[in-house]
């Protein structure tokens, strides 16, 4: 059985794992589909808002966050090694979304700020990164949400 302060990091994974998950979800579900209902030029500079704001303490403290506190789960699982519970806090360790996000969603977030909003190209780009970045989003989704219920089970 976990417990101790191991106990009280893997509950804060779960956390956030969680909060990232519903953070994701919610674009997957709503804010995207929502954006790509506007015209381009409107779609590109609220998504670019939301990108600009993103970047400040709210949203990163829980994502930097949640990555950290993955790293830290997996660490202290290979130095305790614990008889219950062990691949699910490696696994849920290993799929969490912050190298999904830096991979594939922030490059995608990176050309759309250097395009003008109301250029052509940030037009023809615009249906492209909707469906790319929410696909790639979709999969952190995903992911997070797998961490946050293979942290459960390991303190199971």
């Amino acid at each position: 059985m976990i417990d101790g302060p191991f106990f009280v990091l893997v509950v804060a994974g779960v956390l956030g794992s969680g909060l990232m998950a519903g953070v994701f979800w919610a674009f997957s579900a709503f804010v995207m589909p929502g954006l790509a209902a506007l015209p381009s030029a409107q779609g590109v500079a609220a998504m670019n808002a939301i990108n600009a704001a993103a970047v400040r303490p709210a949203f990163m403290t829980v994502f930097t966050g949640s990555a950290v506190l993955s790293a830290m789960i997996a660490v202290v699982t290979f130095v305790v090694w614990p008889d219950e519970g062990k691949v699910e806090l490696l696994l849920g360790s290993g799929v969490g979304s912050f190298g999904l996000t830096v991979a594939a969603n922030v490059p995608r977030n990176d050309r759309l700020a250097r395009l003008p909003t109301g250029a052509p190209e940030a037009a023809v780009y615009w249906p492209a990164y909707v469906r790319e970045w929410t696909f790639w989003n979709h999969v952190r989704a995903g992911a997070s949400a797998a961490a946050t219920v293979v942290y459960v089970l390991a303190l199971t």
